[in-house]
């Protein structure tokens, strides 16, 4: 993980052909549907999340030590930590204390040592999230696209495909979707997944508990603490 700013970015950015970055796009779409066959269908979802986590890091390792300054170009930086985190904190307190109030009113808030775990492996999972979903297909497409004022039709589009890939459930689509919008803008401006994948995986969780009433420990890790 990149500490100092490395080279400038396009610099880098230069040096990823459009060939790679179609067949990252394209290799996002693929692992969404994998998890709609293996974690929606198959019920097989830690399987489905270590693969994923297993597989995205090893193309993370490889491709960083092939270009330099990738890391730091596909976001995975800690130079502008504090200044990117400055920039959501408000609107996670904002999310945090909404998720609280909806919940509230419709008595979903089902909270319980559970979401420890969950709180300290889900913001990895986010991470890997971010990256793919806003650092990929976002980040790609800003690149691919001649027209650099369409950035609104692709952060729109990306927050799209996170929404979606959250059906059938629509409250997590409904959030997923709005939090993609604002991940979308900062990510095309500030270039951090560490911090947003952080705050994904956060608020992520304590909306499973609150908004949606679910338990994701009961669901990926339950079979094994039973």
């Amino acid at each position: 993980m990149s500490v100092h700013p490395q080279e400038p970015r396009t610099d880098v950015q230069h040096l990823i052909s459009k060939r790679q970055r179609k067949f990252e796009i394209a290799a996002v779409v693929l692992t969404g549907v994998g998890k709609f066959v293996f974690m929606d269908t198959l019920d097989l979802k830690l399987l489905f999340i270590s693969v994923a986590i297993i597989l995205w890091t090893a193309y993370v390792v490889y491709h960083s030590r092939r270009i330099s300054g990738l890391l730091n170009y596909w976001g995975f930086r800690i130079d502008n930590f504090w200044k990117v985190t400055r920039i959501v904190l408000p609107y996670g307190l904002v999310f945090l204390l909404l998720f609280f109030v909806v919940g509230y009113y419709r008595d979903t808030i089902n909270m319980s040592w559970h979401i420890i775990p969950i709180l300290i492996l889900y913001p990895v999972w986010g991470i890997i999230q971010q990256f793919l979903l806003i650092g990929l297909i976002a980040g790609n497409l800003q690149h691919l696209q001649e027209n650099r004022e369409r950035k609104l039709v692709i952060v729109i589009l990306t927050a799209l495909l996170f929404g979606l890939l959250h059906y059938p459930y629509t409250w997590l689509m409904f959030g997923t979707f709005i939090l993609a919008l604002l991940y979308g803008f900062i990510y095309l401006r500030e270039r951090n997944v560490v911090v947003m994948g952080m705050f994904h995986g956060w608020l992520g969780a304590l909306f499973f508990y609150t908004v949606v009433g679910r338990d994701p420990f009961e669901e990926v890790l339950g079979k094994f603490f039973g």
